[in-house]
């Protein structure tokens, strides 16, 4: 019983955000609107796909992605339909081309450059002399023995 309990749980969790309402009577077709939606970014939670989203705007594309493959577009087209209008935030997964390339490259050699920086002062510091101090007045030297006799 815990075991189906637990199945139950675990099945509903990803599908709660679609409504008994917007699934295609045809269950390939629901499929293929899964697993595109799972690659959309809801627009209103940000980082929650329109799959998982309750949000009145990912219930809408949700709907449309399904228009669009009722209509006859293949995955590819549907995406790409969705991305025209709402631009490359809406994936999940952008593509590394274009100026997105720029934010994919930027994370990793800023970190390489860190590291190269940290290096560079590393190796400086070993490398530099540490300065002597210089010898103690008579004034400082009477007032030292002041100080320690207490």
């Amino acid at each position: 019983m815990r075991a189906l309990t637990l199945a139950l749980a675990l099945l509903a969790g990803p599908a709660a955000a679609v409504q008994p309402d917007e699934m295609l009577p045809d269950p390939a077709l629901e499929a293929r609107a899964r697993e595109i939606s799972a690659g959309l970014r809801c627009l209103v939670c940000r980082n929650e796909s329109i799959d998982e989203s309750n949000a009145d705007l990912a219930r809408d594309l949700r709907l449309l992605v399904r228009e669009r493959l009722l209509a006859g577009d293949s995955d590819a087209e549907v995406v790409a339909f969705v991305v025209e209008r709402y631009g490359e935030y809406v994936l999940l997964k952008p593509s590394a081309t274009g100026a997105n390339l720029l934010l994919w490259i930027a994370g990793p050699a800023m970190l390489a450059a860190a590291l190269l920086a940290a290096a560079l002062y590393v190796r400086r510091r070993r490398a530099a002399p540490e300065p002597e101090a210089a010898p103690l007045s008579e004034a400082e030297k009477a007032r030292l023995e002041e100080l320690l006799r207490g």
